[in-house]
């Protein structure tokens, strides 16, 4: 279901259910005058077992509300915030700009959102409506809460208190927390008990697992990035440690200069002539090939015993995991071996062992 309007904030809804997601956006539109950009991604196409949510569909989504006004995402709860969030990464650094994403609940903040955008109202004042939607609901509410154990609540609160520490720390490497790096950090995490939570402060980012490669590659965290790791657990103190060390040490990177090239400028007087500052060696012709990413196409079918879908992608999974180890025990004995090559494929290991990945898998 999708509506179309110009200059307006875009509004994209998505829920494990295509009916809830529906039923809400109809229920908004008869509380606006004006058309408002709606797009729904709820569901999954399998008759069987339609509630899920799928990444490409909240992509694509996104895009056909697009506009420079921009795009508020609302979404219900679990895979819906994983699916949203990696949504965003197969978008242009242009479009994610113009993308928010609101903690406000489905039904009450998508009414609040949309009444809103259709008054013509920027981002900033659409998302600030959605966020509020609950005060509102709560103001209207005179119940009178029950209010937890004191002693309960405060026994847990100091058993937390004693076992998470946080540090804050400058990302100090050139290219920031990339692959590789990001890499030797989940390989770290892993090694601790603790929950490990990591923070780019300077983004003020929400905190993510740490243990997750996808995860801490979202955060983007740059060169000169503020980030804060709390661990939390009997050995945070330890996890810290290594921790710390590890970006103290800038990952392992060499400082790397990069020279500034200066561009060569064509002359007014070259007629038929480009010049251009040389990227490598030599000399080739042929045909211009415009390379046009496209969204792969994949065949659903229905499954009848999901427990032995799940036993066989382990299956798969553990059988890449040694064929990736094969490749890179064979590496190490190789004199002219780049320490580059095998950090990669280490990273490659750390997808397939992501837990917040396989989690969603298995949902």
């Amino acid at each position: 279901m999708t509506t179309s309007s110009e200059n307006k904030v875009g509004i994209v809804l998505v829920s494990h259910s295509a009916k809830l997601a529906e039923a809400v956006a109809e229920l908004a539109a008869q509380m606006t005058q004006d058309p408002v950009p709606i797009a729904i991604a709820a569901g999954i196409d399998d008759p069987e077992n339609p509630f899920g949510t799928d990444v490409i569909k909240v992509q694509e989504a996104i895009e056909s509300v697009y506009s420079d006004a921009g795009v508020l995402v609302l979404m219900d709860l679990g895979s819906a915030v994983m699916s949203t969030e990696m949504a965003l990464e197969f978008l242009s650094s242009t479009q994610r700009s113009h993308v928010k994403i609101s903690t406000a609940p489905l039904v009450e903040g998508a009414i609040s959102a949309i009444v809103q955008a259709s008054l013509g109202a920027n981002i900033q004042q659409v998302m600030a409506e959605a966020n509020a939607a609950l005060t509102v609901k709560k103001s209207q509410i005179n119940v009178e809460e029950i209010p937890p154990d004191k002693n309960l609540e405060s026994s847990k609160n100091i058993e937390k208190e004693n076992l998470s520490k946080t540090i804050q720390t400058t990302v100090k490497n050139q290219l920031g927390i990339h692959a590789r790096p990001a890499a030797k950090l989940v390989a770290i995490a892993n090694q601790f008990q603790s929950e490990i939570i990591l923070q780019n402060l300077t983004k003020n980012s929400q905190g993510i697992n740490a243990k997750s490669i996808n995860q801490v590659i979202t955060l983007a965290v740059k060169q000169g990035d503020e980030v804060a790791i709390t661990a939390t657990g009997n050995d945070a103190d330890l996890a810290l440690t290594k921790i710390q060390e590890l970006i103290a040490n800038n990952f392992g990177e060499a400082e790397v200069i990069v020279k500034k090239i200066p561009t060569i400028l064509t002359t007014p007087d070259a007629k038929n002539k480009l010049i251009g500052t040389p990227a490598s060696p030599g000399i080739s012709f042929g045909k211009v090939v415009h390379y046009q990413p496209t969204i792969p196409e994949f065949e659903d079918y229905p499954v009848e015993v999901p427990e032995v879908e799940w036993d066989y992608l382990k299956l798969i999974l553990e059988t890449a995991k040694k064929e990736i180890q094969g490749i890179i025990e064979s590496l190490s004995h190789k004199s002219t071996t780049d320490s580059t090559q095998t950090d990669i494929l280490q990273t490659q290991l750390l997808y397939i062992e992501d837990p917040t990945l396989l989690e969603q898998v298995h949902q």
